[in-house]
């Protein structure tokens, strides 16, 4: 199970691929020297070449003590099944995401005694373990559950085609512009008191497309399409700029990874070019449970990223919310995006393989899995030790029956049996001071 990053491993990312350093881009390619430099062909130095990621620049915005935005670390969320109304088993469920790793907690408020139930949950967090940065889930004709629910939470997600919710009319068969300005009018009228309550209180705000709930007159307008998703977070968007409000983090989910890629792109370009330099939360909604929820939500989440996009993620899995943590972590780990864990290099194993590669993998996965930041590798043979391990800060490499060569990056550092291999790799990790006990 991952561990719980640590406040190093949110400075230490934000220094490192996050974000670019002042006055130069993250992931350019490293120009090569010498007589190599002039030989290169100059498509070599296309930026998609790189091999780290360039984030989207975006604005910093605050959710309790943590910062979204590109000049920190990507954040990772998720959401408590528990009802708030359960006051105690909501705290509880708080605390058991935030221990495993869930730097912002989200729950869903759907009345307003929901709302109320918030102070009491937080105050409880603070009383008996500690203040966790916490987003309270707004929907239909919500304002006055969210007008509440501010006064508790660090940040409102609202959703534009539910927040404010017309019943569709089975007759309808077209808005004219009139009618879509008007109901426009009314949103932002009705908007604008929550608007002005997050300002005020300097807290923020999440715009939540779900691809699932647009509202009819977008559905008339734009079709259930992207684009349709990115009008209506635009429409939302806009009221808060009129309101010099840009505490806010957008979203745009689908349950179809296409959709969520489409959207987010389109989103992430439509802002820039507005002028609206604003975080994205992204996720696959509904993505379902085991291997395949996992594999849905990796690659809308992790292709985004890959393209820079993203700043805070959920996995959504149809399981206990504590098991989406460990995916998030390992996406971003994948990526080079966050280190929160031992970086585990290991071939697939073959006939030249001279141990148990799965056993042995295991070994020294269970007695080094606690340690943060290290890349490990466990390799079967010579010819896919040193050079495949080559980034590597240890090397476990079986080069001869029954003996275990030891490497500190790519030098050979002692030889030992076989049965002596996972002692002598920490030992190795103690004498240059790099272990912690578990």
């Amino acid at each position: 199970m991952t561990a719980a990053p640590s406040r190093s491993d949110a400075a230490s990312a934000a220094a490192g691929t996050t974000a670019p350093e002042a006055g130069a881009a993250a992931g350019t390619p490293t120009p090569a020297v010498g007589a190599a430099a002039e030989s290169l062909p100059a498509w070599a130095n296309d930026p998609r070449y790189a091999t780290t990621i360039r984030r989207r620049p975006t604005r910093s915005v605050r959710v309790g003590d943590i910062w979204i935005g590109s000049d920190h670390p990507v954040v990772v969320q998720s959401m408590i099944n528990e009802d708030t109304l359960d006051i105690a088993g909501a705290t509880a469920g708080i605390r058991r995401l935030h221990e495993a790793g869930c730097e912002i907690v989200r729950v869903t408020v759907p009345s307003l005694a929901h709302a109320k139930a918030m102070g009491e949950i937080r105050k409880r967090l603070e009383d008996t373990y500690q203040p966790v940065p916490l987003v309270a889930d707004v929907h239909h004709n919500g304002m006055k559950i969210a007008l509440e629910v501010a006064q508790h939470v660090d940040k409102v997600r609202i959703n534009p085609g539910l927040f404010v919710f017309d019943k569709p009319d089975p007759n309808r068969s077209e808005f004219t512009p009139e009618e879509f300005a008007a109901i426009g009018e009314r949103i932002a009228t009705t908007f604008e008191p929550l608007v002005s309550l997050l300002k005020e209180q300097d807290k923020a705000l999440r715009i939540g497309v779900n691809h699932g709930s647009l509202a009819e007159r977008m559905l008339f307008t734009y079709g259930d399409t992207p684009l349709g998703m990115v009008q209506s977070a635009l429409e939302f968007i806009r009221i808060c700029d009129r309101l010099d409000f840009h505490n806010i983090v957008v979203s745009m989910k689908a349950s179809r990874a296409p959709v969520v890629l489409a959207s987010y792109r389109m989103m992430a370009d439509r802002m820039d070019a507005e002028g609206f330099p604003y975080p994205l939360h992204l996720g696959v909604t509904e993505a379902g449970d085991g291997d395949y929820g996992r594999i849905k939500s990796t690659a809308g989440i992790a292709t985004l990223l890959s393209e820079g996009l993203g700043d805070t993620i959920r996995v959504s899995l149809t399981e206990a919310p504590e098991k989406e943590i460990p995916v998030c972590y390992s996406i971003l780990q994948a990526l080079g995006l966050r280190k929160t864990m031992v970086e585990y290099v290991a071939c697939p194993s073959c006939g030249r393989t001279l141990f148990n590669l799965e056993e042995v993998l295991h070994q020294v996965r269970m007695a080094t899995a606690h340690l943060t930041g290290l890349d490990i590798a466990v390799m079967g043979c010579i010819v896919n030790g040193p050079g495949e391990m080559a980034d590597a800060d240890y090397g476990y490499v079986g080069k001869t029956p029954g003996t275990i060569s030891l490497y500190r990056g790519r030098d050979e550092i002692r030889r030992v049996p076989e049965a002596e291999g996972v002692e002598a790799l920490i030992a190795l990790i103690k004498e240059d001071g790099r272990w912690v006990d578990p």
